[in-house]
């Protein structure tokens, strides 16, 4: 279909995001507590990506992926965030058709490369608890590099033919979307066009971007618990347990509203329930990931204590609390 044909075709210009209600008391206190999110999220993962550059001792695997994790989620949360901010401040919902396609391509672009980022960190982990002797061979910086690209490449070409079929629905109206961010589901509800085999399409690719990394996730995760299992200290065995509980609840957490979103079978009463449901993985998700992957360690605790140990007021703080 030609680019003029895709014009003359479409009725619709705009669509209109609904978001979570209307009422001024109700946006500006959604506004407010979004803004504290979003606020949140980018002071949180761009710590996380200076303190791993900037320390040469957090220079391992690990915190490569950790970094490229935090960079992800900046991207993810400035995807989504700033266009719902701007519509509870100033009550303009209204996004245009091309605008819509442009926020849904990265926001499934990205969704999909976390997906694949997180199973490369579990997997690294993996190696790490389970295969330690080896870990240094076996994840060396080619393999890293390797696996990070691969990550955000096969997130981008994904949602890449989700988009483009889409994209050439035809939309005759209404054109309100019972949603806060332009998302495939609510789109395709709208369309005049057969969408049986777009909304099938839509299935498979979430499916496949999601269970694969979530199995290789929740493996990893299940050979790391029964290693520590087998660690005579019980002071260990904690140690460890504190760590991968944290990170498999955040797994969980993001796979379970993934999955209950675009994989199970979708029916009217749904809608509200995922639009509710969608707040984990695009909203809270990037929020507690520099938590519990990152400000929960040891290592970036002490990375921390050095960077700041530079500067005098942070020095005389420091010296406070020893005393």
């Amino acid at each position: 279909m030609t680019k003029q044909e895709w014009k003359n075709k479409t009725v619709v210009t705009e669509f209109i995001l609904l978001g979570f209600g209307n009422g001024p008391e109700l946006d500006s206190f959604l506004f407010l507590m979004f803004l504290s999110i979003y606020i949140m999220t980018i002071t949180g993962n761009i710590f996380i990506i200076v303190l791993t550059v900037a320390n040469q001792h957090l220079h391992t695997p690990m915190y490569f992926f950790l970094g490229n994790l935090a960079c992800l989620e900046i991207c993810y949360s400035s995807n989504i965030l700033p266009r719902m901010l701007l519509s509870y401040l100033g009550g303009d919902r209204s996004i245009s058709v091309k605008g819509c396609f442009t926020q849904y391509y990265f926001f499934g672009c990205l969704a999909a490369a976390e997906c694949y980022l997180l199973a490369v960190m579990s997997y690294d982990r993996y190696l790490a608890v389970c295969k330690s002797l080896h870990y240094p061979s076996r994840m060396n910086s080619q393999l890293c590099l390797q696996l990070g690209a691969a990550s955000w490449i096969s997130g981008f070409l994904s949602n890449s033919v989700l988009t483009f079929l889409i994209s050439n629905l035809d939309f005759c109206g209404p054109n309100e979307i019972e949603h806060f961010f332009c998302d495939s589901l609510p789109m395709i509800k709208l369309s005049c066009s057969n969408t049986h085999v777009t909304g099938l399409v839509t299935s498979v690719v979430a499916g496949v971007c999601s269970l694969p990394p979530f199995l290789l996730t929740f493996s990893s995760y299940l050979y790391i618990i029964i290693t520590v299992m087998s660690i005579p200290s019980a002071t260990g065995r904690k140690k460890a347990f504190s760590t991968c509980s944290s990170h498999l609840i955040v797994v969980i957490l993001f796979y379970w509203s993934i999955l209950t979103v675009y994989v199970l079978p979708h029916h009217n009463t749904q809608i509200s329930l995922n639009k509710v449901v969608s707040v984990f993985y695009t909203i809270l998700t990037p929020l507690v990931n520099p938590l519990i992957y990152s400000l929960r360690n040891k290592e970036v605790k002490e990375a921390l204590r050095k960077q700041t140990s530079r500067f005098p007021a942070f020095r005389g703080l420091l010296s406070v609390k020893k005393k």
